[in-house]
């Protein structure tokens, strides 16, 4: 975007805050609703917004019927304009007004986008509802109607006038279109078009009468119209005021981005309001250029596109040398909804996903069996209960799940006691191999220190445990004729956390590889929560998310001590993966989502930080990018089949993610760089 300035300024990091205002209307009168669209402009630039929208018509009120044939009437509504324009003109804003306009003889309801004191461009509505209770086609003409592409308003000529115009914001490297009301509504809006000529950002000037049940339809049709067009998409709604002679208004106003709305106004609300949200423009951009099918959408179009007209927009850069943080600042765990509701479909749905995977994969090699390690830990948990569910879904015994615990040097008898119990209460076939003796068996044969007694804890010493342990597996399955199945998650994937070639990276079939380790933590709180496999496995469960992670091959190991916490990288992941964000405003998104605690949902025994510094979330981003882009491809270029969750991503050589093995992490360290070590620099 070429701004720069204070890192903690959502500007600098490609975001725009936008604004729809719902204002106190009088019907017919146009200098007092002048009045009220001024000081709401004055109050959203106080508030840092770039783009204001009003609602339609709404300087002489969308329900003026006839009067809209009264020369005094539009005499006004021009006259208001002028005044609005002059008692904006200093402002660093955008506004968009709705009003009536005569043109060549017909009326046409139109949008005025102006800033500056200068009209920048009229966009007249295309599609005129006359049914039901709307009868516009009585006063109005439709876009399609005109004759001309300029027009003279007061002491501007040659005003740009169509609803085919785009308007280029050059200093955030934006470009925006404006609709109105009803063309919203059609099969073929013109903000389809507008966002394959280029525009990411849309505006709607409605006055959309209330009804009951209308504004859950409002919600779906301006989220899935951003989700389309993949733009941000800002709808603003006619209030109180409006008259009631025969219909009632709600002031619905709305900002959604990509699918996903972000900010609502109440609606039946006492005017004036002021809605504001921050969209983020450079994941629009991303998702545009991911998605190639958007590029081949604007090749069938190219005829239509090439009436687009440009209008540049004549404003400053924002000012990006104070400290604006964001409005909606994203979730702590992404991967994780905060609705309660929505968490728990979440959940059903990824452990549907998983056992169905699992069941094809058995009846395709028409094996009846499985074979995994249980260490009593998060991921060999998630991964047995996803086992014992797709026997159940296969109707075979859940004693031909064999859970096979293989103690080692470090493993803790807590850990064990768990993962005997949750085989136990899972009804799966327990075996146990001590790995011990094969392990002192290769350390005296590697001439390891560790062999003769001395305390040497180091890779090698680590990784021989985790290979018996793989080796017994494997021979296992080909013992009992069963499956090996993997258990490793799509966070140690992406950090390197795993042996290469061993359990944590090599089975026959991996039901987590696309399961974040948050994620993991939820599936396994919803299980305990709803007693989905009873009461004792439940207990343990609990147990389990309380334990702190390790893979115990030394003693008092910790993986957050090494590779961060979590909940903090996943968010990194999710960022970096699925929308290949900057490391700088990766880091800027976690600040806003951790400097205050955040609003992270907390199902019961899930730990996480409360808080972090800046100076935390730039020490743990730094080694989750070395260990993501440098290290670790390798490991993940040879994974073995698993099933996709989710739509954040995951890391198979076959699917989301294929990268070079040999890559280096620079540009991200070099970028990362920029992001301050402590807060008020």
């Amino acid at each position: 975007m070429g701004v720069t300035g204070s890192f903690f300024n959502l500007y600098r990091h490609g975001f725009v805050r936008v604004a729809a205002a719902v204002p106190e209307v009088r019907v017919a009168d146009p200098a007092f609703n002048a009045a009220r669209c001024a000081e709401l402009m004055h109050a959203a630039a106080t508030q840092h917004a770039r783009y204001l929208v009003f609602p339609e018509l709404g300087l002489s009120a969308y329900s003026c019927e006839d009067l809209f044939h009264q020369q005094a009437l539009l005499d006004g509504c021009a006259s208001a304009l002028r005044c609005l324009l002059e008692a904006t003109r200093a402002l660093p804003l955008v506004g968009i007004v709705g009003l009536p306009l005569r043109v060549e003889a017909l009326l046409f309801n139109c949008a005025a986008v102006f800033c500056g004191g200068r009209i920048l461009g009229l966009v007249p509505k295309s599609y005129l509802p006359t049914y039901r209770e709307f009868y516009e086609l009585r006063q109005f003409a439709p876009a399609a109607a005109a004759r001309t592409r300029r027009v003279t308003l007061g002491a501007q000529t040659d005003v740009p006038f169509g609803p085919q115009l785009l308007f280029d914001d050059v200093a955030l490297d934006l470009r925006f279109a404006v609709e109105l009301c009803e063309d919203l509504w059609v099969p073929l809006p013109p903000s389809s078009l507008a966002a394959l000529a280029g525009a990411s950002l849309l505006f709607n000037l409605s006055a959309s009468n209330a009804t009951v049940g209308k504004a859950d339809f409002r919600r779906q049709l301006v989220a899935d119209q951003s989700a389309r067009c993949m733009a941000g998409y800002v709808y603003c709604a006619a209030g109180a005021g409006e008259s009631t002679t025969d219909l009632a208004w709600d002031g619905h106003a709305l900002v959604a981005e990509n699918g996903t709305l972000l900010a609502e106004s109440r609606r039946y609300a006492p005017p004036p309001q002021l809605l504001l949200a921050d969209l983020n423009l450079d994941r629009l951009r991303l998702d545009r250029m991911r998605t190639t099918s958007f590029g081949q959408s604007v090749q069938q179009h190219r005829e239509r596109l090439r009436e687009f007209e440009t209008v540049p927009v004549s404003l400053p850069p924002p000012d990006c040398s104070q400290r604006l943080l964001l409005l909606n600042p994203p979730e702590r765990c992404p991967y994780v909804p905060a609705d309660p509701a929505r968490r728990r479909e979440r959940c059903a749905e990824v452990q549907a996903i998983q056992m169905q995977g699992l069941v094809t994969r058995l009846r395709a090699t028409r094996i009846e069996k499985v074979v995994l390690g249980v260490s009593g830990g998060l991921d060999s948990t998630l991964a047995l209960l996803v086992c014992a569910g797709a026997m159940d879904a296969l109707k075979l015994p859940r004693t031909h799940v064999l859970a096979c615990t293989l103690p080692g040097f470090a493993t803790a008898e807590h850990s064990l006691g768990r993962a005997r119990e949750l085989t136990a209460a899972l009804g799966c076939t327990p075996l146990e191999i001590d790995i011990r003796p094969s392990c002192m068996q290769m350390l005296r044969d590697l001439r390891h220190p560790a062999a003769g007694g001395a305390p040497q804890y180091d890779l090698t010493y680590e990784n021989v445990q985790a290979g018996e342990r793989t080796s017994h597996l494997f021979r296992l399955a080909n013992f009992h004729n069963g499956l090996v199945v993997g258990t490793s998650d799509l966070s140690e994937l992406a950090l390197g956390w795993c042996t290469y070639g061993v359990g944590d990276h090599m089975a026959h079939y991996d039901v987590n590889a696309s399961v974040p380790k948050t994620l993991v933590q939820y599936l396994i709180a919803e299980a305990a929560e709803n007693d989905r496999f009873g009461p004792a496995a439940s207990s343990v469960l609990r147990r389990v998310l309380a334990a702190r992670i390790t893979p115990e091959l030394t003693p008092d190991q910790s993986s957050e001590a090494v590779i961060g916490p979590y909940a903090l990288q996943d968010f990194n992941l999710y960022h970096l993966l699925r929308f290949g964000d900057l490391p700088s405003k990766v880091a800027f998104l976690a600040y806003n989502a951790w400097r205050d605690g955040g609003a992270a949902p907390a199902p019961p025994g899930v730990p996480g930080p409360k808080h972090c510094s800046i100076g935390e979330i730039k020490r743990w981003l730094g080694v989750f990018l070395d260990r993501f882009f440098r290290a670790s491809q390798f490991k993940r270029s040879c994974l073995p089949n698993a099933p996709k969750v989710g739509s954040g991503g995951s890391l198979s050589p076959r699917g989301d993610y294929r990268a070079p093995s040999d890559s280096d992490a620079t540009v991200w360290l070099a970028d990362l760089a920029t992001v301050p070590d402590q807060e008020g620099v």
